[in-house]
Protein backbone atom coordinates (compact mmCIF):
# COMPACT_ATOMS: atom_id res chain seq x y z
CA UNK A 1 0.00 0.00 0.00
CA UNK A 2 2.96 2.61 1.04
CA UNK A 3 4.68 1.51 -2.58
CA UNK A 4 1.55 2.15 -4.24
CA UNK A 5 1.65 5.88 -2.44
CA UNK A 6 4.86 6.65 -2.85
CA UNK A 7 4.89 5.77 -6.76
CA UNK A 8 1.90 8.78 -6.46
CA UNK A 9 -1.01 6.57 -6.77
CA UNK A 10 -4.42 7.54 -4.10
CA UNK A 11 -4.86 4.31 -2.00
CA UNK A 12 -8.38 3.90 0.01
CA UNK A 13 -7.89 0.63 1.88
CA UNK A 14 -9.75 -1.89 3.44
CA UNK A 15 -8.92 -3.46 6.55
CA UNK A 16 -9.13 -7.09 6.49
CA UNK A 17 -7.14 -8.20 10.01
CA UNK A 18 -9.74 -7.75 12.60
CA UNK A 19 -9.98 -11.25 14.67
CA UNK A 20 -12.29 -12.51 17.48
CA UNK A 21 -10.20 -13.88 20.33
CA UNK A 22 -10.83 -16.46 23.10
CA UNK A 23 -13.78 -19.35 22.25
CA UNK A 24 -15.46 -17.39 19.38
CA UNK A 25 -11.53 -17.06 17.63
CA UNK A 26 -10.85 -20.57 18.52
CA UNK A 27 -14.24 -22.46 16.72
CA UNK A 28 -13.59 -19.86 13.86
CA UNK A 29 -9.97 -21.18 13.37
CA UNK A 30 -10.86 -24.74 13.82
CA UNK A 31 -13.78 -24.76 11.18
CA UNK A 32 -11.26 -23.16 9.06
CA UNK A 33 -8.80 -26.37 9.54
CA UNK A 34 -12.02 -29.03 9.36
CA UNK A 35 -13.38 -27.39 6.18
CA UNK A 36 -11.18 -24.86 4.34
CA UNK A 37 -13.87 -21.95 4.86
CA UNK A 38 -12.17 -18.57 6.41
CA UNK A 39 -14.52 -16.93 8.14
CA UNK A 40 -14.78 -13.24 7.10
CA UNK A 41 -15.26 -11.76 10.48
CA UNK A 42 -13.76 -8.23 9.53
CA UNK A 43 -16.87 -7.90 7.04
CA UNK A 44 -14.38 -7.61 4.37
CA UNK A 45 -16.82 -8.82 1.37
CA UNK A 46 -19.18 -5.95 2.04
CA UNK A 47 -16.64 -3.26 2.57
CA UNK A 48 -14.88 -4.14 -0.32
CA UNK A 49 -18.02 -3.99 -2.10
CA UNK A 50 -19.41 -0.41 -0.59
CA UNK A 51 -14.91 1.00 -1.12
CA UNK A 52 -15.40 0.42 -4.56
CA UNK A 53 -18.42 1.33 -5.75
CA UNK A 54 -18.00 4.49 -3.92
CA UNK A 55 -14.46 5.19 -4.85
CA UNK A 56 -14.52 3.84 -8.62
CA UNK A 57 -10.72 2.81 -8.34
CA UNK A 58 -8.72 1.61 -11.17
CA UNK A 59 -7.37 -0.95 -9.45
CA UNK A 60 -8.59 -3.10 -6.51
CA UNK A 61 -5.27 -5.14 -5.21
CA UNK A 62 -6.09 -8.22 -2.90
CA UNK A 63 -3.15 -9.34 -0.54
CA UNK A 64 -3.72 -12.84 0.25
CA UNK A 65 -8.05 -12.47 -0.11
CA UNK A 66 -9.10 -15.76 2.02
CA UNK A 67 -12.07 -14.60 2.58
CA UNK A 68 -13.18 -13.12 -0.46
CA UNK A 69 -16.39 -14.61 -2.22
CA UNK A 70 -16.03 -15.56 -5.87
CA UNK A 71 -19.32 -13.01 -5.76
CA UNK A 72 -18.22 -10.76 -3.99
CA UNK A 73 -15.39 -10.47 -6.82
CA UNK A 74 -18.16 -10.71 -9.69
CA UNK A 75 -20.40 -7.90 -7.85
CA UNK A 76 -17.21 -5.67 -8.02
CA UNK A 77 -16.55 -6.58 -11.75
CA UNK A 78 -19.99 -5.78 -12.34
CA UNK A 79 -20.57 -2.26 -10.82
CA UNK A 80 -16.91 -1.20 -12.40
CA UNK A 81 -16.18 -3.48 -15.72
CA UNK A 82 -13.14 -1.33 -16.13
CA UNK A 83 -11.47 -1.54 -12.67
CA UNK A 84 -8.71 -4.06 -12.65
CA UNK A 85 -8.54 -7.01 -9.61
CA UNK A 86 -4.94 -8.35 -9.11
CA UNK A 87 -4.54 -10.84 -6.04
CA UNK A 88 -1.41 -10.84 -4.41
CA UNK A 89 0.63 -13.34 -2.09
CA UNK A 90 3.88 -13.61 -1.01
CA UNK A 91 2.99 -17.17 0.42
CA UNK A 92 2.47 -20.84 -1.21
CA UNK A 93 -1.65 -20.70 -1.80
CA UNK A 94 -1.49 -24.10 -2.87
CA UNK A 95 -0.72 -25.28 1.03
CA UNK A 96 -4.16 -25.82 3.05
CA UNK A 97 -2.80 -23.49 5.92
CA UNK A 98 -2.55 -20.72 3.46
CA UNK A 99 -5.05 -20.85 1.20
CA UNK A 100 -9.21 -21.36 1.80
CA UNK A 101 -12.18 -22.91 0.04
CA UNK A 102 -13.17 -19.08 -0.79
CA UNK A 103 -9.75 -17.95 -2.54
CA UNK A 104 -9.76 -21.22 -4.12
CA UNK A 105 -12.58 -20.85 -6.36
CA UNK A 106 -12.39 -17.17 -6.59
CA UNK A 107 -8.98 -17.57 -8.59
CA UNK A 108 -10.86 -17.21 -12.26
CA UNK A 109 -11.72 -14.18 -10.99
CA UNK A 110 -8.95 -11.76 -10.72
CA UNK A 111 -7.65 -10.34 -13.79
CA UNK A 112 -3.82 -11.15 -12.70
CA UNK A 113 -2.37 -13.11 -10.27
CA UNK A 114 1.01 -12.30 -8.44
CA UNK A 115 3.20 -14.79 -7.14
CA UNK A 116 6.79 -14.96 -5.74
CA UNK A 117 6.49 -18.93 -5.81
CA UNK A 118 7.99 -20.31 -9.33
CA UNK A 119 5.98 -23.68 -9.04
CA UNK A 120 2.55 -21.80 -8.01
CA UNK A 121 2.24 -20.23 -11.59
CA UNK A 122 0.98 -23.59 -13.34
CA UNK A 123 -1.17 -24.56 -10.57
CA UNK A 124 -2.88 -21.05 -10.35
CA UNK A 125 -3.43 -21.47 -14.35
CA UNK A 126 -4.70 -25.20 -13.71
CA UNK A 127 -6.90 -23.47 -11.02
CA UNK A 128 -8.68 -21.21 -13.85
CA UNK A 129 -5.90 -17.91 -13.24
CA UNK A 130 -6.61 -15.71 -15.94
CA UNK A 131 -2.91 -13.97 -16.03
CA UNK A 132 0.12 -14.88 -13.97
CA UNK A 133 3.41 -12.83 -12.91
CA UNK A 134 6.36 -14.03 -10.67
CA UNK A 135 8.12 -11.68 -8.63
CA UNK A 136 10.62 -12.26 -5.94
CA UNK A 137 10.26 -11.35 -2.62
CA UNK A 138 10.61 -8.11 -1.59
CA UNK A 139 11.23 -5.30 0.95
CA UNK A 140 9.79 -2.05 2.42
CA UNK A 141 12.58 0.74 2.79
CA UNK A 142 10.43 2.65 5.10
CA UNK A 143 10.22 -0.87 7.48
CA UNK A 144 12.94 -3.09 6.55
CA UNK A 145 16.55 -0.94 6.93
CA UNK A 146 19.56 -0.40 9.14
CA UNK A 147 18.76 0.83 12.57
CA UNK A 148 20.22 1.52 15.55
CA UNK A 149 19.64 -0.43 18.70
CA UNK A 150 21.07 0.65 22.34
CA UNK A 151 23.33 -1.84 24.46
CA UNK A 152 19.76 -2.96 26.33
CA UNK A 153 17.81 -3.52 23.83
CA UNK A 154 20.76 -5.58 21.92
CA UNK A 155 21.44 -7.81 24.88
CA UNK A 156 17.13 -8.30 24.78
CA UNK A 157 16.71 -8.20 20.75
CA UNK A 158 19.77 -10.46 19.72
CA UNK A 159 22.61 -12.20 20.28
CA UNK A 160 25.26 -14.41 18.42
CA UNK A 161 22.53 -16.94 16.04
CA UNK A 162 18.61 -15.81 15.62
CA UNK A 163 15.92 -17.00 13.36
CA UNK A 164 12.78 -14.91 13.03
CA UNK A 165 9.54 -16.83 12.15
CA UNK A 166 7.15 -19.62 12.81
CA UNK A 167 7.56 -23.23 14.12
CA UNK A 168 8.34 -25.78 11.62
CA UNK A 169 9.62 -29.34 12.42
CA UNK A 170 12.55 -29.66 10.46
CA UNK A 171 13.98 -25.53 11.58
CA UNK A 172 13.85 -27.13 15.50
CA UNK A 173 15.67 -29.45 14.68
CA UNK A 174 18.30 -27.62 12.67
CA UNK A 175 18.36 -25.01 15.51
CA UNK A 176 18.55 -27.83 18.27
CA UNK A 177 21.73 -29.41 16.40
CA UNK A 178 22.99 -26.18 16.89
CA UNK A 179 22.40 -25.34 20.41
CA UNK A 180 23.90 -29.03 21.00
CA UNK A 181 27.00 -28.27 19.37
CA UNK A 182 27.76 -25.26 21.13
CA UNK A 183 26.26 -22.09 19.62
CA UNK A 184 23.91 -20.00 21.46
CA UNK A 185 20.87 -19.11 19.49
CA UNK A 186 17.77 -16.86 19.82
CA UNK A 187 14.37 -17.37 17.75
CA UNK A 188 11.43 -14.79 17.90
CA UNK A 189 8.46 -16.88 16.94
CA UNK A 190 5.05 -17.76 18.95
CA UNK A 191 2.59 -21.07 18.07
CA UNK A 192 4.31 -24.33 18.57
CA UNK A 193 7.95 -22.56 19.30
CA UNK A 194 7.23 -22.47 23.49
CA UNK A 195 5.85 -25.98 23.46
CA UNK A 196 8.77 -27.42 21.61
CA UNK A 197 11.44 -25.50 23.58
CA UNK A 198 9.77 -26.35 26.94
CA UNK A 199 10.94 -30.23 26.26
CA UNK A 200 14.34 -28.86 25.47
CA UNK A 201 15.89 -26.69 28.33
CA UNK A 202 19.22 -25.75 27.74
CA UNK A 203 21.17 -22.23 28.23
CA UNK A 204 21.87 -22.09 24.82
CA UNK A 205 18.31 -21.79 23.46
CA UNK A 206 16.12 -18.70 24.33
CA UNK A 207 12.66 -18.72 22.91
CA UNK A 208 10.53 -15.57 22.83
CA UNK A 209 7.23 -16.90 22.51
CA UNK A 210 6.32 -14.02 20.18
CA UNK A 211 6.91 -12.24 17.10
CA UNK A 212 8.35 -9.00 15.90
CA UNK A 213 7.21 -6.78 14.07
CA UNK A 214 7.75 -2.88 12.50
CA UNK A 215 10.42 -1.18 13.93
CA UNK A 216 11.48 -3.69 16.68
CA UNK A 217 11.72 -6.53 13.81
CA UNK A 218 14.39 -3.92 11.88
CA UNK A 219 15.48 -3.39 15.20
CA UNK A 220 16.12 -7.62 16.43
CA UNK A 221 17.46 -8.37 12.79
CA UNK A 222 20.08 -5.49 13.65
CA UNK A 223 21.01 -6.67 16.93
CA UNK A 224 21.72 -10.75 15.85
CA UNK A 225 25.66 -11.39 14.70
CA UNK A 226 23.82 -14.07 12.01
CA UNK A 227 20.76 -14.44 11.05
CA UNK A 228 19.42 -17.95 9.59
CA UNK A 229 17.28 -18.04 6.76
CA UNK A 230 14.97 -21.63 6.35
CA UNK A 231 12.94 -22.15 3.77
CA UNK A 232 9.32 -23.43 4.49
CA UNK A 233 8.72 -26.91 4.65
CA UNK A 234 5.02 -27.14 4.41
CA UNK A 235 5.33 -27.68 0.33
CA UNK A 236 9.17 -28.55 0.48
CA UNK A 237 9.27 -26.46 -2.88
CA UNK A 238 10.24 -23.02 -1.70
CA UNK A 239 13.46 -21.45 -2.80
CA UNK A 240 13.83 -18.29 -0.93
CA UNK A 241 11.37 -15.78 1.30
CA UNK A 242 10.48 -12.55 2.49
CA UNK A 243 13.43 -13.23 4.95
CA UNK A 244 15.92 -14.06 1.95
CA UNK A 245 15.79 -10.06 1.35
CA UNK A 246 14.15 -8.46 4.54
CA UNK A 247 17.04 -9.55 6.40
CA UNK A 248 19.88 -8.42 3.98
CA UNK A 249 18.01 -5.02 3.89
CA UNK A 250 18.27 -4.40 6.97
CA UNK A 251 21.80 -4.48 6.87
CA UNK A 252 22.02 -8.14 8.54
CA UNK A 253 23.58 -11.19 8.18
CA UNK A 254 22.40 -14.03 6.34
CA UNK A 255 22.86 -17.66 6.80
CA UNK A 256 20.50 -19.26 4.60
CA UNK A 257 19.99 -22.69 2.91
CA UNK A 258 21.65 -22.90 -0.52
CA UNK A 259 18.84 -22.70 -3.22
CA UNK A 260 19.39 -21.26 -7.10
CA UNK A 261 16.83 -18.49 -6.16
CA UNK A 262 19.39 -17.58 -3.68
CA UNK A 263 22.10 -17.65 -5.29
CA UNK A 264 20.54 -15.09 -8.00
CA UNK A 265 19.53 -12.74 -5.14
CA UNK A 266 23.27 -12.38 -3.78
CA UNK A 267 26.66 -13.58 -4.57
CA UNK A 268 27.46 -16.36 -2.26
CA UNK A 269 30.46 -15.26 0.38
CA UNK A 270 30.20 -11.76 -0.81
CA UNK A 271 26.83 -10.40 -0.19
CA UNK A 272 25.49 -13.61 1.76
CA UNK A 273 26.03 -17.02 3.05
CA UNK A 274 24.42 -20.12 2.32
CA UNK A 275 24.87 -24.02 3.14
CA UNK A 276 23.08 -27.57 2.15
CA UNK A 277 23.77 -29.44 5.55
CA UNK A 278 23.64 -29.14 9.20
CA UNK A 279 27.52 -29.59 9.16
CA UNK A 280 28.18 -26.80 6.53
CA UNK A 281 25.69 -24.32 8.53
CA UNK A 282 27.23 -25.14 11.80
CA UNK A 283 30.98 -24.63 10.40
CA UNK A 284 30.05 -21.34 8.75
CA UNK A 285 28.63 -19.71 11.84
CA UNK A 286 31.73 -20.52 13.32
CA UNK A 287 33.48 -19.08 11.44
CA UNK A 288 31.76 -15.71 10.90
CA UNK A 289 31.31 -15.20 14.16
CA UNK A 290 35.02 -15.98 15.00
CA UNK A 291 35.41 -13.35 11.74
CA UNK A 292 33.42 -10.13 12.97
CA UNK A 293 34.71 -7.68 10.11
CA UNK A 294 33.96 -10.70 7.18
CA UNK A 295 30.94 -10.68 8.85
CA UNK A 296 30.40 -7.19 8.46
CA UNK A 297 31.75 -6.59 5.03
CA UNK A 298 28.64 -9.42 4.02
CA UNK A 299 26.46 -7.72 5.65
CA UNK A 300 26.82 -4.43 4.01
CA UNK A 301 27.60 -5.85 0.23
CA UNK A 302 24.14 -7.50 1.12
CA UNK A 303 22.69 -4.25 1.91
CA UNK A 304 24.42 -2.45 -1.51
CA UNK A 305 23.53 -5.13 -3.46
CA UNK A 306 18.97 -4.82 -2.46
CA UNK A 307 19.50 -1.09 -3.29
CA UNK A 308 21.65 -1.29 -6.41
CA UNK A 309 19.03 -4.26 -7.77
CA UNK A 310 16.04 -2.35 -6.12
CA UNK A 311 14.75 -5.67 -4.72
CA UNK A 312 11.77 -3.10 -3.20
CA UNK A 313 8.23 -3.42 -2.93
CA UNK A 314 7.93 -0.11 -5.43
CA UNK A 315 9.74 -2.05 -8.15
CA UNK A 316 7.20 -4.87 -7.29
CA UNK A 317 4.37 -2.50 -7.94
CA UNK A 318 5.66 -1.14 -10.71
CA UNK A 319 6.45 -4.27 -12.13
CA UNK A 320 2.44 -5.22 -11.31
CA UNK A 321 0.97 -2.10 -13.26
CA UNK A 322 2.83 -2.57 -16.00
CA UNK A 323 1.76 -6.32 -16.43
CA UNK A 324 -1.70 -4.96 -16.34
CA UNK A 325 -1.01 -2.27 -18.67
CA UNK A 326 0.69 -5.07 -20.93
CA UNK A 327 -2.62 -7.52 -20.40
CA UNK A 328 -4.87 -4.40 -21.33
CA UNK A 329 -2.80 -3.89 -24.37
CA UNK A 330 -3.03 -7.32 -25.37
CA UNK A 331 0.55 -8.63 -24.17
CA UNK A 332 1.39 -11.86 -23.23
CA UNK A 333 -0.43 -13.33 -19.92
CA UNK A 334 2.63 -14.99 -18.72
CA UNK A 335 5.63 -13.58 -17.95
CA UNK A 336 8.50 -14.13 -15.37
CA UNK A 337 10.42 -11.18 -13.42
Amino acid sequence: MEALERLGHEVVPVDTTWQPRGAQGLAIRLLRRATGWAYDTAGVNNALVETAVSHRPEVVWVDKGVTLLPATLKRVRDELPKTRLVSYSPDDMGVKTNSSYQYRRAIPEYDLHVTTKAYHVPELYRNGARAVIRLNCAYCPRMHRPVAVAPADRLRLGGPVGFIGTFEKDRAEVIWFLVQSGLRVRVWGGGRWRRWAAKRRHSNLIVENRGVFGDEYAGAICSFDILLGFLSGLSHKDLHTTRSVEIPACGGFLLAERTEEHLKLFEEGVEAEFFSSREELLEKCRYYLAHPEARRRVATAGRERCLRSDYSYDRHVAAVLDALRSRADGGPAYAFT
